[in-house]
């Protein structure tokens, strides 16, 4: 073979390496979480959620909100609070206006003295997180 023709072969070889990692390197990254330690997490806030005490309403909320923010961390999705990371979560959550809420109402409890919440809003406010965990594949 011709020197030249070594050297275009090798040169295309290059190429298409480099464009190979290129693409892995900006192709979508699936992160992989441990689902059995995540799972077990929300479940034992869905268990601490009980009908006849009012106070467990809203830790369940802040605490399903603390797993949420974990799993956004472990992702390395942008942002020092939950709020940015939820601008810039894009696509990944199929009810993100849920999650805004959810995540609001968990505002209201931390920020605002004497703020109630509901069992019914502490059950849908659960019944969102899941499906955010679920949607980020941490459970």
């Amino acid at each position: 073979m011709d020197g030249g023709v070594v050297t275009f072969i090798i040169a295309i070889l290059i190429v298409a390496v480099l464009i190979f990692v290129a693409i892995l390197l900006t192709g979508k990254r699936k992160y992989i979480f441990n689902k059995e330690a995540y799972q077990a997490r929300f479940l034992a806030i869905e268990n601490k959620l009980n009908k006849e005490s009012p106070a467990t309403f809203s830790m369940a909320i802040i605490e399903a909100d603390k797993l949420l923010d974990k799993a956004m961390n472990e992702m390395g999705l942008p942002g020092k609070t939950m709020g940015e990371k939820l601008k810039k979560s894009g696509s990944r959550f199929s009810n993100l206006n849920g999650v805004w809420r959810a995540h609001k109402l968990r505002n209201a409890i931390a920020h605002e003295a004497g703020f109630e919440v509901s069992y019914k809003q502490a059950f849908n406010a659960l019944a969102i997180y899941k499906q955010a965990l679920m949607d980020l594949g941490a459970i």
